[in-house]
C-alpha cells in the first residue's frame, strides 16, 4: 500500500484554457483544447424566489459580471448562492443590532446571541461564492476579462515581446 493517493480538489485550482490563452500561455504547456464552453448570457434577471435585498444585490452584480464577460449561464448558481449569503448576513445583523451580541437564554442567563452565528456563516458564504465570481480584490487580479481591447500601438508590441 505504498506510495501516496492523489485527492480531488487538493493544490492550486487550474487556470482556465480561456484565461491562459489571454495570457499568451506564459507556462507554453500545452492547453486543454477539448475544455467545454458553456453558453455565455447577456442579461438575466433575478429569480422570482429571491428575497428583494438578494434580488437587489442581483441588480447591481449581474450587469458589471456581464459587462466583463467573466459569467457563463453556468454560473448563475454562484450568484444566487452570494446573494442569498448577503441578504442572510444582513438579516442576522440586524438582529445582532436589534438585540445585541449578548442576550438571555430561557434559563435566563446571559448567551451569545445566536444571529452571530448567522451572520458569520454567511459571511463566510459570501467570501466563498464572491471568490468564485471574482468579487474581491485578491480574486479578481486572477481574472482576466474576455471584454478587454488588444493594443493596437505598434511599438507595445515590440516592448512585450
Amino acid at each position: 500500500m505504498g506510495g501516496t493517493a492523489k485527492v480531488a480538489g487538493r493544490g492550486r485550482k487550474p487556470k482556465p484554457t480561456a484565461k491562459k490563452e489571454l495570457a499568451g500561455n506564459p507556462g507554453k504547456r500545452a492547453l486543454n483544447k477539448a475544455e467545454p464552453q458553456f453558453a455565455t448570457i447577456t442579461n438575466v434577471d433575478p429569480p422570482d424566489w429571491l428575497s428583494e435585498r438578494a434580488a437587489t444585490m442581483w441588480k447591481m452584480l449581474v450587469p458589471e459580471l456581464l459587462r466583463e464577460n467573466v459569467i457563463a449561464l453556468t454560473d448563475l448558481h454562484n450568484v444566487e448562492a452570494f446573494c442569498t449569503a448577503y441578504s442572510n448576513w444582513r438579516m442576522a445583523q440586524e438582529a445582532v443590532d436589534q438585540f445585541g451580541p449578548v442576550v438571555e437564554s430561557s434559563q435566563g442567563s446571559p448567551m451569545k446571541n445566536p444571529a452571530l452565528t448567522a451572520a458569520n456563516e454567511a459571511m463566510r458564504q459570501i467570501v466563498t461564492f464572491g471568490s468564485m465570481l471574482g468579487l474581491d480584490p485578491a480574486s479578481r487580479t486572477r481574472i482576466i476579462g474576455g471584454n478587454k481591447q488588444k493594443s493596437t500601438n505598434e511599438f507595445a508590441a515590440l516592448l512585450s515581446s
